[in-house]
């Protein structure tokens, strides 16, 4: 499978040891006497197939060339480059899951571990990445008519068209079942359905050419999804504007999507699923890649963190290392990681075999997000007043972890779906 991304990584990335020097590390790992590794500290490597290390090294490589240099200034801007999604199509990083059209048709663990690549340098680079690849296209993928699926997922697999996914209102965030977003049979054009509604809290939209967006029928009340294309909808019925001054995920876009009696043909409809279960299929696939991904910025945390109390000198110029609440700190951060990771691992084999279920994923995302907040804002401490500025960026990855703590199903909402699971007792009405 990797073959197949591999191919189509520029020269400069695979003309470097580190796909090589990945699997030979492991091997090594394998087959020699054994020895704690902070960085992996369960051996986790040892899990993975070779197509999963050299996907994991080459996700990581173009990550750290291309995208850290950039994240500091884009954070201060809150600037979002739409560039970064046609760079990730050209390495195959997009709609990686998904076999054919143009997509590499990677392992979900493979999947997992470029989203962790990704957010290891910054959770709102992994936002834009996760709604192109899981919501949008994972979306027309499961759900789209043979004709949607040859339109759109070869473009947006080479990032040459970008997709957002419209779910959240306004008025219901965690209660998408009382949306108020509608569609109704066009009046006088048979065959087309009008959408009326708002959207918030959208990746992507303010620059997205493919809007998956779900409304309920006028008719009958059932939910349903629809593709909207931006190229084909006329001035005023289709609006996205940007939400700006965000406290987190600043190096990634968001916006609203305003419709206004927006037309549709029916054929852009989601004709073989209905109600919620299609939204929440697309949620799964990108809670998944979250519960790895933010153990990537949990991960870069704790580098961040060692560095620093190694390298900063206090009280008799000993390194805040040696210090006992600094190593607790490190200790139960890493400890996260490491779980949190193998977890993730083992729901990603159980649904790449069809035994994993939606609890199973409710469980990695609450706990993984959780967990690497919690872990982050702890690591935050060790670096003092320094915090604070931008340029130590754990400050980042801490507001970051917030916003991945809320959406998708906050953690709160994922503790009642556990519950229910558990107890058998629905607790949401």
């Amino acid at each position: 499978m990797s073959r197949i991304l591999c191919m189509r990584a520029p020269r400069r990335l695979l003309s470097q040891p580190i796909l090589a020097t990945a699997i030979r590390n492991a091997r090594r790992y394998a087959s020699s006497a054994p020895q704690f590794d902070w960085e992996d500290p369960l051996a986790s490597k040892t899990l993975l197939t070779e197509d999963e290390l050299a996907i994991s090294a080459m996700a990581e490589s173009y990550c750290q060339e291309e995208l850290a240099p950039r994240v500091l200034q884009a954070y201060r801007d809150e600037n979002y480059d739409p560039q970064i999604l046609r760079e990730m199509g050209e390495l195959g990083l997009l709609g990686a899951t998904i076999k054919g059209w143009g997509c590499a048709g990677v392992s979900t663990v493979a999947g997992g571990l470029i989203t962790r690549a990704v957010e290891r340098v910054d959770s709102g680079y992994r936002s834009g990445m996760s709604v192109q690849s899981s919501l949008v296209m994972g979306g027309i993928h499961e759900f789209g008519s043979e004709e949607l699926k040859d339109r759109y997922l070869p473009d947006m697999a080479k990032g040459k068209l970008l997709g957002a996914f419209g779910l959240t209102e306004p008025n219901h965030g965690s209660d998408p079942g009382s949306m108020e977003m509608t569609a109704r049979e066009h009046p006088q054009k048979k065959g087309y359905y009008l959408l009326s509604g708002s959207k918030t809290w959208i990746t992507n939209s303010p620059i997205s050419d493919v809007l998956l967006v779900w409304a309920k029928l006028k008719e009958t009340g059932k939910i349903r999804g629809f593709v909207v294309d931006r190229r084909d909808s006329p001035a005023g019925t289709l609006e996205t504007p940007a939400i700006k001054n965000k406290n987190g995920l600043r190096a990634s876009i968001t916006g609203m999507i305003h419709l206004q009696d927006c037309p549709v043909p029916q054929e852009n409809m989601f004709l073989e699923v209905e109600g919620l279960r299609g939204p929440f299929s697309c949620l799964n696939n990108a809670r998944y890649g979250i519960a790895l991904g933010t153990m990537g910025a949990l991960e870069d945390c704790i580098a961040r963190a060692r560095t620093y109390a190694l390298e900063r000198k206090q009280f008799k110029g000993n390194p805040l290392a040696k210090y006992q609440l600094v190593q607790k700190k490190l200790a139960d951060a890493t400890t996260d990681a490491a779980y949190g990771t193998l977890a993730a691992i083992q729901v990603g084999r159980l649904k790449d075999e069809g035994k994993a279920t939606p609890e199973m994923i409710s469980m990695i995302k609450r706990q993984n997000c959780d967990r690497a907040l919690q872990g982050a804002r702890t690591l935050q401490e060790i670096f003092g007043g320094n915090a604070v500025s931008d340029e130590y960026g754990i400050g980042r990855h801490v507001a970051n972890l917030y916003v991945t703590q809320t959406y998708e199903g906050q953690s709160d909402i994922h503790s009642l779906i556990l519950g229910r699971a558990i107890t058998g007792i629905q607790a949401f009405v």
